[in-house]
C-alpha cells in the first residue's frame, strides 16, 4: 500500500498576530522548534511505512515561500498544486485526489493541516499505518484526539461500533460545545475532538464527493483536467476552481457519509490556535512562564513572552501573552488571546500594512526589509540568495542606489552588466532597465536606498523573470 501525503497550506493564522500575517501565516514560523510548522509536519510523514514524498496544495502567493522551505528540509514535493482562490478544504482535497490518482490508481491520502503540532511521532505513524489499513476496506478515516480537557474551541466526534485497527465508525459530529456541554463530553470516553486529519483511498474520497457534494466533484476534476504546469508547480484552473463551492470535507462528506470512522489517539497534539495554546504546550520555566529570545522576566509568572528583535522586560506580571516583532508589540491577558483576531480585523480595516505582511517581505529569490523611510526615499536591506535573480525591470517613478555589504552582485544596468563586490555601488537612474543577479555561492546582501515621487511595489514593469510573475 502507497500512502500519498497531502499537505493542505491555506489559512492565515490570524489569532498568532503579529508572529502570524496574512503573507506570512502560521504554517511557515517556527513556533514549536527550530523549524517551521510546514517543516515539522512534512518531516513526521517520513517514517510511516509506505508513504512517498508529499502532495502540497497551497494559493499561488505562498508558492516561493513552501519551495524553500521544502528545500532548506531536503523533501521535495512529488506535486505542488496551487489554488487560484481559497475554496476551503473539500475543494482542495478532492483536487488533490483527483491529481494523484492519474498517478496512482490506488492512492491512499494521508491529509493533514499543515500548521498542526504534534509531539508524539511514533505514535503518530503507528496511527497513520492502522488508519490506512482500515481506509483499505473503503471507510473514510479521521484521527480522534482523546481530550485532555474541556475545550470549547474544538469540535467533537462521538464514536458507534467497533472496527477493526482499534477504530470506530462515526456515530455523530458535534460543533463547537458551549462549556458545560464541553465538560460532559471531554470526560465520556465515546467523545474526541475533531482533528482534521483523514486517511482514505482517493477513489472512495471522490466517490463520496460524488454522492453528497456533486458540484465539488464537477468543478475540481475540470480543475486538474485543465490545469497547466509552470516551473516546479500545477495551476488549477482559474475558471473551473472559481466556481466550485466554498466548503470543508468535514460539511460536504464526513458528516453525511455512511462510511465515516474515526480512529481515537493520544499524540500531544495541538491546532496551535493561539498564543495560549503555545504557552499550554511548550517548556516552561519553574515559575510557569514560557520565554523565548532576549527576555528579562522578574516576579512574572504563567506568562508568554516572545521577543523577535529587542529585549523585552517584565516586572511583577501574571496570565499574560507579550510577543514583541519589528513593527508590532501585543500584549494580552492569556485568558483573552483567542480576541487577538479582533485586531487583525481592526487593522485590515484602517487599511494598515501590519495585518498582511511582516517588515521582512520575502521574494522567490531571498527577501527584503525595510530599514527607513521619509518623504520622496526608502532604504531596503535586501538578501538574494546564491544563484537566484531579480526580474529584468524598470521603474516609472523612482531611482535607486546599491551598496554591497557582502558578497557579489551582477549588476544590468541598461545596455552594460558590471560586477559588485563588497562596499562597492551603483546608481540606477529613473526609467534605466536593470537586474541583479549573485552569481555566487554565498548569500548577497545590500542595502538599497530608493528616491523619487512614488515609491510602492506597484511601480515595477517586468520585462524577463525567472519565476513567471507578470
Amino acid at each position: 500500500m502507497t500512502i500519498h501525503p497531502v499537505i493542505l497550506c491555506g489559512g492565515a493564522g490570524t489569532r498568532l498576530w503579529p508572529m502570524s500575517r496574512r503573507l506570512y501565516p502560521k504554517q511557515f514560523l517556527p513556533l514549536v522548534s527550530a523549524h517551521s510548522l510546514l517543516q515539522d509536519t512534512v518531516t513526521r510523514t517520513r517514517d510511516i511505512p509506505g508513504v512517498t514524498s508529499p502532495v502540497i496544495v497551497s494559493g499561488e502567493e505562498h508558492r516561493f515561500l513552501v519551495a524553500e522551505q521544502l528545500r532548506e528540509i531536503g523533501r521535495a514535493p512529488a506535486l505542488h498544486l496551487l489554488e487560484p482562490v481559497p475554496r476551503n478544504t473539500a475543494p482542495a482535497i478532492a483536487a488533490a485526489a483527483w491529481r494523484v490518482l492519474q498517478i496512482d490508481p490506488e492512492a491512499t491520502l494521508l491529509v493533514l493541516p499543515s500548521d498542526h503540532a504534534i509531539g508524539a511521532v511514533a505514535a503518530f505513524a503507528e496511527a497513520c499505518t492502522r488508519a490506512a489499513r482500515l481506509a483499505a476496506s473503503g471507510a473514510l478515516v479521521t484521527f480522534g484526539i482523546v481530550p485532555t480537557e474541556a475545550a470549547t474551541g474544538y469540535g467533537y466526534i462521538e464514536r458507534g461500533d467497533a472496527l477493526t485497527e482499534g477504530g470506530y465508525r462515526v456515530a455523530r459530529f458535534i460543533e463547537k460545545p458551549p462549556r458545560e456541554l464541553a465538560e460532559t463530553l471531554a470526560n465520556d470516553p465515546r467523545y474526541a475532538w475533531n482533528s482534521g486529519m483523514f486517511v482514505f483511498r482517493a477513489d472512495r474520497l471522490l466517490e463520496e464527493i460524488e454522492r453528497h457534494c456533486p458540484a465539488v466533484h464537477a468543478a475540481t476534476r475540470a480543475a486538474v483536467l485543465k490545469a497547466r504546469d509552470d516551473l516546479d508547480f500545477c495551476r488549477l484552473d482559474r475558471e473551473a476552481f472559481e466556481n466550485c463551492p466554498a466548503d470543508s470535507i468535514d460539511y460536504a462528506v464526513m458528516e453525511k457519509t455512511e462510511r465515516a470512522a474515526i480512529i481515537p489517539v493520544e499524540l500531544g497534539w495541538s491546532d496551535v490556535g493561539s498564543w495560549a495554546q503555545l504557552w499550554a504546550i511548550g517548556d516552561k520555566d519553574a515559575a510557569g512562564n514560557l520565554l523565548h529570545g532576549d527576555v528579562i522576566a522578574h516576579d512574572t509568572r504563567n506568562t508568554y513572552v516572545r521577543a523577535e528583535r529587542r529585549l523585552v522586560a517584565t516586572v511583577g506580571v501574571e496570565d499574560l501573552v507579550i510577543v514583541e516583532t519589528d513593527d508590532a508589540v501585543l500584549v494580552s491577558h492569556r485568558d483573552r488571546a483567542q480576541d487577538v483576531k479582533a485586531i487583525v480585523d481592526h487593522l485590515a480595516k484602517a487599511g494598515r500594512s501590519e495585518s498582511n505582511v511582516h517588515r521582512r517581505v520575502y521574494r522567490p529569490w531571498g527577501y527584503y526589509e525595510g530599514i527607513d523611510a521619509g518623504t520622496r526615499f526608502q532604504v531596503k536591506r535586501i538578501m538574494v540568495s546564491p544563484g537566484q535573480a531579480l526580474s529584468l525591470q524598470m521603474h516609472h517613478h523612482r531611482a535607486e542606489h546599491w551598496i554591497v555589504v557582502s558578497g557579489t552582485a551582477e549588476v544590468t544596468r541598461g545596455s552594460e552588466t558590471i560586477l559588485l563586490s563588497e562596499n562597492q555601488s551603483t546608481y540606477i537612474p529613473l526609467g534605466v532597465t536593470h537586474r541583479l543577479v549573485n552569481p555566487g555561492k554565498l548569500p548577497l546582501y545590500m542595502i538599497e536606498v530608493q528616491s523619487g515621487s512614488y515609491l510602492g511595489e506597484d511601480d515595477i514593469v517586468r520585462f524577463e523573470d525567472n519565476y513567471g510573475r507578470g
